[in-house]
């Protein structure tokens, strides 16, 4: 019997990929480490997710913690049943937040993974370290960037992209020093390419919010550069696809994972496609970023007319392509591919326009 210890719970990752990893092999337990603050939230979670699947039920113990402080903030018990045995890791736990101040993204991001890390290193019979990044380690970097790709000399555009590139540094050093590692680079996460169901409206959705908001002509304002920028979104059921089943699979031991569109669409097709499903004509108001940016934070009224923080307008000029050829093959050997995003946009649309109460906001 072997435990699995998820951080982030009851966050989307955690609460997608908890039963998913139960159901590999009935001999697993699960730990969520949860924070006191989300407690009554995790509890609410699992109950879901037990009567949803009840195979599973009474396999997971929900514990408090908290990754930034040292040994997890878990009490002696805890800390020596799960690094008794095996113990199988998934770190999801993280800030996702483009605006994140600079304090709360190092000491979550990054000093909450090196605290993860030294648990790792304390196990007895580590299994894997299943490790969540993001694509946006990239920074700003020009020019297609690999999944063996880290530090490029790339800038960064905000204190998110810049705390997971450097907590990815960290997974790397101890993967590279014989930790088994599996690192997951997702792109722009969006809703499921079924139902379309998602649990916040960000990224990409601020552009479907503005076009939805006006009439048959919607104006959107873009820099010059978004007509030969890629947007690379993929739906949230592909990347719990994809980790759910490398997780299991041997193939996939220190690796890293691009979990990116193959052929995503660009600033304008990405509109084009929202404004045609909401049986509007786009057009597109050349504009520059600084400007667009100072009016968002500083001019009455352009912060609630766009509903965008200025924060995302980095992402309309994004210099940075992925190559997911390594992925797509890794992934072929486990039955999972990425849908086209014109494959996935109807369901988007549709739960937004069914759904308009959705927030914005991370779990922080």
């Amino acid at each position: 019997m072997g435990d699995v210890l998820f951080t982030g719970f009851p966050g989307f990752l955690g609460s997608a990929l908890l039963p998913r990893t139960l159901r590999r092999d009935p001999d697993l337990r699960a730990t969520a480490l949860v924070q006191a603050k989300f407690l009554d939230q995790a509890r609410e979670a699992l109950r879901r997710i037990e009567t949803e699947t009840p195979e599973i039920a009474g396999r997971t113990e929900i514990v408090v913690g908290d990754i930034t402080e040292p040994g997890l903030g878990l009490d002696d018990a805890d800390r020596t049943r799960l690094l008794d045995g095996p113990l199988e890791i998934f770190h999801l736990a993280a800030v996702y937040d483009l605006s994140v101040p600079a304090g709360i993204a190092w000491r979550v991001n990054v000093e909450g993974t090196r605290n993860v890390l030294r648990f790792a290193r304390d196990a007895r019979d580590l299994v894997r370290l299943q490790y969540v990044s993001t694509c946006y380690v990239s920074g700003r970097y020009d020019g297609i960037f690999g999944e063996s790709d880290l530090e490029l000399g790339q800038p960064f555009a905000n204190h998110y992209d810049h705390t997971k590139h450097e907590a990815e540094r960290l997974v790397a050093k101890a993967r590279d020093a014989g930790m088994p590692v599996t690192i997951y680079r997702p792109a722009v996460v969006v809703g499921d390419s079924v139902t379309g169901a998602t649990q916040k409206y960000d990224g990409p959705y601020y552009m479907l919010q503005l076009i939805a908001r006006q009439g048959d002509t919607a104006f959107v304002p873009l820099p010059r550069r978004a007509a030969r920028t890629s947007l690379n979104v993929v739906p949230s059921d592909f990347v719990v696809d994809a980790i759910a089943a490398l997780a299991g699979h041997e193939n996939a031991v220190g690796r890293t994972v691009a979990l990116a569109q193959p052929d995503p669409p660009t600033i304008p097709e990405l509109c084009e496609a929202f404004a045609q499903r909401l049986g509007k004509t786009v057009r597109i108001v050349p504009t520059s970023p600084k400007l667009a940016a100072f009016a968002i934070d500083h001019l009455p009224g352009v912060g609630r007319l766009f509903k965008l923080p200025s924060s995302t307008l980095d992402y309309m000029t994004h210099p940075t392509d992925y190559d997911t050829e390594a992925t797509t093959a890794l992934l072929a050997e486990v039955g999972v591919t990425c849908p086209a995003f014109a494959d996935h946009v109807d369901a988007m649309v549709k739960f937004y326009l069914d759904h308009p109460d959705v927030g914005s906001a991370a779990m922080v």
